[in-house]
């Protein structure tokens, strides 16, 4: 095998872990692949014949990468819309300081038991909200126990400063959605799919039977052909409009859309509309707002669920 067959080996040994670490920095598994094929090309640039660790290397660059990217991502006010946490990066992020080649951080068992509750579709909106140095701090420490020394020379600060940024990440990731809230999210998505599901096969019968009887839609001006803002009442009229969008709803996918179960249509990966729902107790939409006023669509927080 020539010297680059061997570096290739090395760096595919390592490459679940890489994507699971990019993808819980960025939320969207194309900026993670993006990332990771980054780290790749600056691997085939450099001698590492020094290096003793190389699983830690390609995570310190890895992690630079995906910092610069969330740096420039704020810089243009842009929401990522992700692509769905794959099997083999869900593994590796269980396994994060095994794949490193580090022991586990040695916290609390208060603090083990957020993390262990915390890790699932809700991180992904807790995430969000942290600033881009907060997020890289939280993931890199907590979730793939990386020394905070080796953290702060990432971000460029001090240790007790990266200290102090996990520590206000992990206060945020305390008060993510409890078992009750949880459960209610569950319900939205079991509602929501078969929502989806019945637009896209366009059974007004099943629309109906998911649908309040006095269902409410509002469309902002941007989301209707005509250019006004648009109210539709009753469950009938709703049904009948979603079966008018069934096109668009066989490339919609579901998504936590401001920390509740949606609907979201991201051609290419570029968010065009939200449709945020509103679910009763008994398992019925009450209202749906169609968001595509681009001014909106930047305000809201998107995480788009697995299938």
């Amino acid at each position: 095998m020539t010297d680059t067959d061997l570096l290739a080996a090395a760096f595919e040994e390592h490459r679940d872990h890489l994507r699971a670490v990019a993808y819980r920095l960025l939320g969207s598994m194309t900026d993670a692949d993006d990332a990771v094929q980054d780290a790749w090309l600056r691997l085939t640039g450099s001698d590492t014949r020094e290096v003793e660790n190389l699983g830690g290397w390609l995570t310190t660059v890895v992690a630079r990468v995906s910092l610069n990217m969330l740096r420039s991502r704020r810089h243009r006010n842009e929401e990522p819309v992700g692509d769905s946490w794959p099997v083999a990066a869900e593994a590796a992020a269980r396994d994060g300081a095994a794949a490193s080649g580090r022991p586990g951080p040695p916290g609390d068992p208060e603090d083990e038991a957020v993390l262990a509750d915390s890790v699932g579709l809700a991180l992904l909106v807790v995430l969000d909200t942290l600033t881009p140095a907060e997020r890289l701090a939280f993931v890199l420490h907590d979730m793939f126990a990386m020394p905070f020394t080796e953290v702060a020379a990432v971000l460029g600060r001090s240790t007790d400063a990266t200290r102090q940024l996990a520590s206000r990440a992990r206060r945020r990731v305390r008060g993510a959605p409890s078992p009750d809230h949880a459960a209610d999210l569950a319900r939205q998505r079991e509602v929501a799919g078969a929502f989806l599901t019945a637009a896209r096969g366009g059974d007004i019968s099943a629309l109906v039977a998911l649908l309040d009887s006095e269902v409410t839609l509002t469309a902002d001006a941007a989301s209707v052909p005509a250019g006004r803002p648009a109210v539709l009442q009753g469950a009938d009229l709703v049904a009948r409009g979603a079966v008018l969008a069934s096109a668009r709803a066989g490339h919609s996918q579901l998504a936590l859309v401001n920390g509740s179960v949606g609907i979201v249509w991201a051609p290419a990966g570029r968010l065009q509309v939200v449709l945020a729902l509103t679910v009763s107790a008994e398992r019925r939409i009450t209202a749906i707002d169609v968001i595509a006023d681009p001014d909106r669509l930047r305000r809201v927080q998107v995480a788009v669920l697995p299938d």
